[in-house]
């Protein structure tokens, strides 16, 4: 995983724990809830994890019940091992089965966040988490009011905030820091609605960022 990536999904979690205006934090406080971040990351994991397990014991009940109760093996001597049944692939089954690889992405990539945070010799992790909250806090007001503007018709305090929050790494980094790419911000932003958000945030999310990339080339143009 790379460490903008994992930086921006820890960004999310850092917005989310705010609980009074960005301005009022320094910066040991935004050390403080990055790693209280991780550990949040590193519990969901095992939550996670142990969800997982009982998926997959369940599934294997499932098939030890199966191949039990088929036919062939009800008729043979009471001692005797079980033959090999074959199984139907049921859209159930796929069901369980893509559910199992979605914990276990979730799993994977939360462990990875922890781990690359946790290599403080390189710290690029958390110092561009860092960046990206101190950018917000200093141009917070302008990039509230650039969502307030392109969200057409929505209050920005009745927007779900997890969109919000989305919204406001993008746009600190789109406009703000110089070293972001452009596409990578805005194909992360929306990676992120579609894991974290409802079925309707990514497009809501990528008209927004549209409108502000316009604006970020605008404003490119004005400093030529």
């Amino acid at each position: 995983m790379q460490a903008r990536r994992a930086a921006r999904e820890l960004a999310l979690i850092l917005f989310s724990q705010f609980d009074k205006k960005i301005a009022q934090y320094n910066q040991a406080e935004f050390e403080d809830i990055i790693l209280k971040s991780v550990r949040t990351l590193t519990n969901n994991a095992l939550d996670e994890l142990k969800v997982s397990v009982g998926a997959i014991n369940a599934m294997k009940e499932y098939v030890d019940t199966y191949e039990a109760e088929n036919p062939e093996n009800l008729n043979r001597p009471m001692h005797a091992t079980n033959i090999p049944i074959a199984l139907p692939m049921t859209s159930d089954l796929r069901g369980r089965l893509e559910e199992l690889l979605n914990i276990s992405e979730k799993i994977v990539l939360a462990l990875e966040i922890a781990e690359m945070t946790a290599l403080e010799h390189t710290g690029e992790v958390k110092n561009y988490v860092i960046q990206i909250a101190n950018t917000f806090k200093e141009h917070s007001q302008e990039i509230d009011s650039l969502i307030q503007k392109f969200a057409h018709g929505w209050d920005i305090d009745r927007l779900v905030k997890i969109d919000k929050d989305i919204l406001r790494i993008a746009i600190a980094e789109l406009l703000f820091i110089d070293e972001a790419p452009v596409k990578v911000v805005v194909d992360e932003a929306l990676e992120l609605a579609k894991k974290y958000s409802t079925d309707d945030s990514s497009s809501f999310i990528n008209g927004i960022l549209g409108k502000i990339v316009d604006e970020k080339k605008a404003r490119d143009k004005e400093k030529i």
